[in-house]
């Protein structure tokens, strides 16, 4: 379908020319209870801090361990460039998978709905449509692989032409290739939804996944978390990691001093 099509060139240009960076909030919840971070974008990296968990507030313990955690990055070159090429590995699998989308899928229209906070923009039109594998694709590596056995549905901003929210589910257990050999098992999930957080500037607002499966045939994996982003902030487009830990200090430092009791457990 020509809308997918005009959504995915969008998202694939904005990954590759935006300059835009954020500070953000997120609160990743797991069956052993939830964590909340700071996050901030550079140039080099993405920053996060940990300042909460389950609600509650750091130990000065666990405040000092934190931060020296992010200290070593810009103490160790080596160790941000390492970080750096990671999170770009991740972004190009990301990217990958985007790509092949039009390929993979077959698309029926399934209705609209109006954009709301956290999906899309609010009040466009948002597109839905519900996807199958496409029978005579073929992914190029295993990295698209998983998306042989996929279906579910797509929201579309009719308006901005972006990707707003994509729902799928594992209808067949399917081989993976993200850097380590393994399978996911049949009735994995997984919903992200992107919004916009400045004009023209989108971000992935939260992110549930759910799956099962093997590494190497014999370790057992199993990935169950839903993670939620708020409060972005624009900060300097030419921000290094090390700013960024003091902008990060400083919102802490801002957090503890303004917190009212029990603030945080409004966080999760």
């Amino acid at each position: 379908m020509e809308l997918v099509r005009k959504a995915v060139q969008n998202e694939v240009k904005a990954n590759s020319e935006s300059g835009a960076l954020f500070m953000f909030r997120g609160v990743k919840t797991t069956p052993k209870g939830s964590t909340t971070k700071i996050y901030v974008e550079t140039t080099e990296a993405t920053a996060g801090l940990i300042v909460a968990y389950d609600g509650k507030p750091l130990t000065p313990e666990q405040r000092h361990a934190e931060q020296a955690r992010l200290e070593r990055f810009v103490k160790n070159p080596e160790e941000l460039r390492k970080k750096r090429a990671q999170e770009r590995d991740e972004a190009e699998r990301t990217l990958r998978i985007v790509r092949a989308l039009p390929k993979a899928f077959l698309f029926e229209y399934a209705g609209e709905e109006a954009g709301s906070p956290g999906i899309g923009r609010v009040g466009d039109p948002l597109v839905k449509l519900t996807f199958r594998p496409n029978p005579s694709y073929r992914p190029p590596s295993h990295v698209e692989e998983v998306l042989t056995g996929m279906q579910g549905s797509v929201l579309v901003d009719a308006v901005a032409c972006r990707i707003a929210s994509i729902d799928g589910t594992l209808f067949k257990q399917v081989e993976f290739g993200w850097g380590i050999l393994g399978h996911l098992n049949s009735g994995g999930h997984f919903v992200v939804h992107q919004q916009e957080v400045e004009d023209n500037f989108w971000e992935i607002s939260s992110m549930t996944v759910s799956f099962t499966g093997k590494i190497l045939l014999v370790k057992n994996l199993s990935i169950q978390s839903t993670e939620v982003f708020s409060d972005f902030k624009r900060v300097s487009s030419d921000l290094k990691f090390a700013e960024a830990l003091e902008l990060l200090k400083k919102e802490e430092a801002a957090l503890a001093e303004n917190r009212p009791a029990g603030a945080l457990a409004q966080m999760r």
